[in-house]
């Protein structure tokens, strides 16, 4: 664990010299706690009472409660669509950190004196892990707390607080956005000792957010309807994805192969 602790560290002490690397961590998951707070705001009036009920489509009524009048179903199913942000937050953040991870590194030329430590792969990846998914992780929890608080401070309807203080939510939040940090380190970190430019990696890396970029636009459009079925589906492969891709990221990451390929 010193060992691990110690890269972690370095990890954090060079990679947030990178003022653009900050800002991602600071400003996306304010960004996407006051998309979903402001829906809210500006649609407070409509579920005051039954009086601003109105007809939804179906999609609408899939993920509503039965006791939620029209007004109150129409807010949570565009909150809902937008909370789908604080699952994208720790698979975006981690991108830019762990495609420099390996790549950057060999470029700044502090990749072979590192290779040389007894350090063992295993460790190395655990701590580059580690490095990149506790400041997404922490950034995404803080944003969907400032959230609950928010929307607790603006709603009046307490059908709709109900409903967004749904269980599914926090499993969403708390177990599927760790685990989607751990996917995105992980491909990152792949691409990353396969590719000689840092800005060939993290283009790469980032493609592993289209899926849920997919699953974003599918439930804005009616097409999906993000529900704790969903949830725990998508929880359940996160852990096999998880896993297999951790072993294969040790599997590639070939030090002699590295060192002596990029020379």
């Amino acid at each position: 664990m010193n060992k691990i602790q110690a890269i972690v560290r370095k990890e954090w002490a060079q990679v947030y010299r990178n003022r653009l690397v900050l800002l991602s961590i600071v400003f996306m998951p304010l960004l996407f706690t006051a998309i979903p707070l402001i829906i809210l705001y500006t649609t407070r009036d409509m579920g005051s009472g039954t009086a601003g009920a109105t007809e939804v489509p179906p999609q609408f009524a899939q993920i509503c409660s039965a006791d939620m009048v029209g007004a109150e179903c129409f807010q949570y199913y565009m909150v809902s669509a937008f909370m789908l942000m604080f699952m994208m937050t720790p698979l975006i953040i981690p991108v830019n950190i762990a495609a420099f991870s390996i790549v950057g590194e060999k470029t700044t030329r502090s990749l072979e004196p590192l290779l040389a430590t007894p350090i063992t792969t295993v460790e190395l990846l655990a701590a580059k892990n580690l490095a990149a998914t506790i400041p997404a992780v922490l950034a995404t929890w803080l944003g969907f707390g400032l959230f609950l608080v928010g929307a607790l401070l603006i709603t009046t309807s307490n059908r709709l607080v109900s409903a967004l203080l749904n269980p599914m939510w926090l499993v969403a939040v708390l177990v599927v956005g760790p685990l989607l940090a751990i996917l995105s380190v992980n491909f990152s970190m792949m691409v990353s000792s396969r590719v000689n430019d840092p800005r060939v990696a993290e283009q790469l890396s980032a493609l592993v957010i289209l899926p849920l970029l997919a699953l974003f636009f599918g439930q804005i459009s009616g097409f999906i309807v993000v529900n704790q079925r969903v949830v725990l589906l998508m929880a359940a492969v996160l852990l096999l994805l998880d896993s297999g891709l951790i072993w294969l990221a040790v599997r590639l990451f070939e030090r002699e192969t590295i060192l002596t390929r990029w020379r």
